[in-house]
Protein backbone atom coordinates (compact mmCIF):
# COMPACT_ATOMS: atom_id res chain seq x y z
CA UNK A 1 0.00 0.00 0.00
CA UNK A 2 1.22 3.31 -1.23
CA UNK A 3 2.09 5.91 1.68
CA UNK A 4 -0.57 8.52 2.56
CA UNK A 5 1.72 11.31 3.17
CA UNK A 6 3.62 10.78 -0.21
CA UNK A 7 0.60 10.18 -1.88
CA UNK A 8 -0.82 13.55 -0.17
CA UNK A 9 2.33 15.62 -1.17
CA UNK A 10 1.89 14.16 -5.05
CA UNK A 11 -1.84 15.61 -4.95
CA UNK A 12 -0.31 19.38 -3.80
CA UNK A 13 2.31 19.01 -6.54
CA UNK A 14 -0.31 18.18 -9.38
CA UNK A 15 -0.31 20.63 -12.02
CA UNK A 16 -2.08 18.20 -14.69
CA UNK A 17 -4.94 20.79 -15.54
CA UNK A 18 -3.08 23.68 -14.80
CA UNK A 19 -3.65 25.95 -18.03
CA UNK A 20 -7.26 25.92 -17.74
CA UNK A 21 -7.37 26.81 -13.92
CA UNK A 22 -8.46 30.38 -13.31
CA UNK A 23 -6.87 30.89 -10.25
CA UNK A 24 -4.18 28.16 -10.79
CA UNK A 25 -3.85 24.50 -8.59
CA UNK A 26 -4.77 24.61 -4.86
CA UNK A 27 -5.94 21.29 -4.55
CA UNK A 28 -8.35 21.50 -1.65
CA UNK A 29 -9.38 17.28 -0.07
CA UNK A 30 -9.46 15.79 3.30
CA UNK A 31 -8.64 12.01 3.70
CA UNK A 32 -7.50 9.74 6.81
CA UNK A 33 -7.03 6.01 7.44
CA UNK A 34 -9.96 6.26 10.30
CA UNK A 35 -12.73 8.04 7.53
CA UNK A 36 -15.69 6.03 7.90
CA UNK A 37 -17.77 8.53 6.09
CA UNK A 38 -16.64 9.88 2.62
CA UNK A 39 -18.16 12.98 1.03
CA UNK A 40 -17.71 13.28 -2.77
CA UNK A 41 -18.82 15.98 -3.97
CA UNK A 42 -18.16 19.01 -6.79
CA UNK A 43 -15.09 21.21 -6.80
CA UNK A 44 -13.72 24.30 -4.25
CA UNK A 45 -15.90 27.14 -4.83
CA UNK A 46 -13.83 30.10 -4.80
CA UNK A 47 -14.55 31.02 -1.28
CA UNK A 48 -12.96 27.27 -0.72
CA UNK A 49 -10.21 28.18 -3.11
CA UNK A 50 -9.12 31.08 -0.86
CA UNK A 51 -9.42 29.36 2.38
CA UNK A 52 -8.03 26.20 1.50
CA UNK A 53 -11.32 24.98 3.42
CA UNK A 54 -13.09 22.05 2.25
CA UNK A 55 -16.84 23.12 2.60
CA UNK A 56 -15.71 26.29 3.86
CA UNK A 57 -18.84 28.49 1.96
CA UNK A 58 -22.98 28.63 2.89
CA UNK A 59 -22.71 25.06 0.70
CA UNK A 60 -21.00 23.54 3.35
CA UNK A 61 -23.10 24.91 6.71
CA UNK A 62 -26.23 23.15 4.92
CA UNK A 63 -24.02 19.85 4.78
CA UNK A 64 -22.74 20.52 8.79
CA UNK A 65 -26.57 20.97 9.14
CA UNK A 66 -27.43 17.87 7.32
CA UNK A 67 -24.62 15.50 8.96
CA UNK A 68 -26.03 17.35 12.30
CA UNK A 69 -22.50 18.31 13.21
CA UNK A 70 -21.13 21.33 14.14
CA UNK A 71 -18.29 23.32 12.15
CA UNK A 72 -14.90 22.07 14.95
CA UNK A 73 -16.26 18.15 14.26
CA UNK A 74 -16.52 18.96 10.67
CA UNK A 75 -13.15 20.13 10.49
CA UNK A 76 -11.73 17.81 13.37
CA UNK A 77 -12.59 13.95 12.80
CA UNK A 78 -10.74 12.20 10.98
CA UNK A 79 -13.65 10.07 10.60
CA UNK A 80 -14.87 12.65 8.20
CA UNK A 81 -13.42 12.37 4.51
CA UNK A 82 -13.51 14.82 2.10
CA UNK A 83 -12.82 13.85 -1.82
CA UNK A 84 -14.24 16.06 -4.31
CA UNK A 85 -14.48 15.13 -8.27
CA UNK A 86 -12.15 18.04 -8.73
CA UNK A 87 -9.80 18.74 -6.35
CA UNK A 88 -9.27 22.93 -7.74
CA UNK A 89 -11.76 25.47 -8.81
CA UNK A 90 -12.43 25.44 -11.94
CA UNK A 91 -13.57 28.97 -12.66
CA UNK A 92 -16.69 30.71 -12.69
CA UNK A 93 -19.46 29.88 -15.86
CA UNK A 94 -22.76 31.50 -17.08
CA UNK A 95 -24.36 30.11 -14.11
CA UNK A 96 -22.57 29.12 -11.39
CA UNK A 97 -19.28 27.71 -11.16
CA UNK A 98 -17.35 25.59 -14.06
CA UNK A 99 -17.74 21.77 -14.18
CA UNK A 100 -14.91 20.01 -12.24
CA UNK A 101 -11.86 19.19 -14.16
CA UNK A 102 -12.54 15.79 -15.79
CA UNK A 103 -8.78 14.73 -14.76
CA UNK A 104 -8.83 14.82 -11.08
CA UNK A 105 -11.19 11.82 -10.49
CA UNK A 106 -9.66 9.12 -12.87
CA UNK A 107 -6.26 10.67 -12.02
CA UNK A 108 -6.67 10.25 -8.25
CA UNK A 109 -9.84 8.68 -6.66
CA UNK A 110 -8.52 5.14 -7.17
CA UNK A 111 -5.32 5.69 -5.15
CA UNK A 112 -6.97 8.40 -2.29
CA UNK A 113 -9.63 5.48 -1.85
CA UNK A 114 -7.35 2.66 -1.23
CA UNK A 115 -5.76 4.65 1.55
CA UNK A 116 -9.42 4.79 3.67
CA UNK A 117 -9.79 0.99 4.42
CA UNK A 118 -12.82 1.63 7.21
CA UNK A 119 -15.01 3.99 4.95
CA UNK A 120 -18.36 2.32 5.02
CA UNK A 121 -20.39 5.40 3.81
CA UNK A 122 -20.02 7.23 0.72
CA UNK A 123 -22.16 10.56 0.21
CA UNK A 124 -22.24 11.97 -3.44
CA UNK A 125 -22.98 15.47 -3.38
CA UNK A 126 -24.51 16.09 -6.86
CA UNK A 127 -24.59 14.79 -10.38
CA UNK A 128 -20.90 14.44 -11.42
CA UNK A 129 -20.23 12.29 -8.13
CA UNK A 130 -23.50 10.68 -8.68
CA UNK A 131 -22.80 9.91 -12.44
CA UNK A 132 -19.78 8.62 -11.56
CA UNK A 133 -20.40 6.29 -8.19
CA UNK A 134 -24.20 5.39 -8.59
CA UNK A 135 -24.06 3.93 -11.66
CA UNK A 136 -27.58 4.43 -12.71
CA UNK A 137 -27.33 6.93 -15.24
CA UNK A 138 -31.34 6.82 -16.14
CA UNK A 139 -32.80 8.38 -13.12
CA UNK A 140 -32.52 12.48 -13.15
CA UNK A 141 -31.29 13.53 -9.76
CA UNK A 142 -34.91 13.73 -7.52
CA UNK A 143 -35.90 10.19 -8.28
CA UNK A 144 -32.07 9.17 -6.95
CA UNK A 145 -32.43 10.83 -4.18
CA UNK A 146 -36.02 10.16 -2.98
CA UNK A 147 -35.93 6.03 -4.45
CA UNK A 148 -32.78 5.34 -2.95
CA UNK A 149 -31.83 2.57 -0.26
CA UNK A 150 -29.98 4.51 3.19
CA UNK A 151 -28.51 1.27 4.49
CA UNK A 152 -25.96 1.13 1.41
CA UNK A 153 -22.87 2.00 0.94
CA UNK A 154 -23.42 5.03 -1.41
CA UNK A 155 -26.09 7.70 -0.16
CA UNK A 156 -27.03 10.54 -2.95
CA UNK A 157 -27.67 13.95 -1.64
CA UNK A 158 -28.29 17.23 -3.97
CA UNK A 159 -25.95 19.95 -3.75
CA UNK A 160 -26.50 21.50 -0.65
CA UNK A 161 -25.93 24.81 -2.31
CA UNK A 162 -27.88 27.92 -2.02
CA UNK A 163 -28.60 28.03 -5.64
CA UNK A 164 -30.80 24.84 -5.36
CA UNK A 165 -33.27 26.39 -2.65
CA UNK A 166 -36.06 26.68 -5.34
CA UNK A 167 -35.36 22.06 -5.69
CA UNK A 168 -35.83 21.91 -1.73
CA UNK A 169 -38.88 23.99 -1.34
CA UNK A 170 -40.53 21.83 -4.78
CA UNK A 171 -39.30 18.55 -2.81
CA UNK A 172 -40.30 19.38 0.82
CA UNK A 173 -39.88 15.35 1.52
CA UNK A 174 -36.38 15.84 1.71
CA UNK A 175 -36.29 17.83 5.09
CA UNK A 176 -39.23 16.13 6.36
CA UNK A 177 -38.67 12.43 5.60
CA UNK A 178 -35.33 11.63 4.00
CA UNK A 179 -32.96 13.87 6.63
CA UNK A 180 -34.22 12.26 9.52
CA UNK A 181 -33.43 8.75 7.85
CA UNK A 182 -29.92 10.10 6.47
CA UNK A 183 -29.15 11.21 10.33
CA UNK A 184 -30.21 7.68 11.96
CA UNK A 185 -27.90 6.13 9.51
CA UNK A 186 -24.50 8.34 9.94
CA UNK A 187 -24.74 9.27 13.42
CA UNK A 188 -23.57 5.79 14.80
CA UNK A 189 -20.57 6.44 12.40
CA UNK A 190 -19.47 9.53 14.17
CA UNK A 191 -20.66 9.39 17.64
CA UNK A 192 -18.56 5.83 18.47
CA UNK A 193 -15.24 6.84 20.11
CA UNK A 194 -12.15 6.80 17.47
Amino acid sequence: MENLQQLLNEVAACRLCESALPLGPRPVLRVALEARILIIGQAPGLKVHNSGLPWDDPSGDRLRGWLNIDREQFYRDARLGILPMGFCYPGKGKSGDLPPRPECAPTWHERLLQQMPQIEVVLLIGQYAQKRYAGDDEKNLTERVRNQSLDGRFISLPHPSPRNIRWFKQNPWFDEQLLPSFQRRIHPLLSESS
